[in-house]
């Protein structure tokens, strides 16, 4: 289940093709994915700024976290 914000940023899309990728409304965005070729799961984000960016990051943390 989507949260409607993350970091203070609404969420405006969520695309479900290659993992969860969480599209905020200025642009950032947090991708959650398995690894192809091992048995971990990966986070990636990009945004606008620092403080954004470890918002995305630690948002996606706390999902990793919750199913290992």
């Amino acid at each position: 289940e989507a949260p409607a914000q993350i970091g203070g940023e609404a969420i405006h899309e969520i695309i479900t093709v290659d993992g969860v990728k969480y599209i905020m409304a200025d642009d950032s965005w947090l991708l959650i994915r398995p690894s192809g070729t091992e048995p971990v799961l990966r986070v990636y984000a990009e945004g606008r700024t620092p403080a954004m960016v470890r918002a995305l990051l630690g948002y996606g943390e706390q999902i990793a976290a919750s199913v290992t």
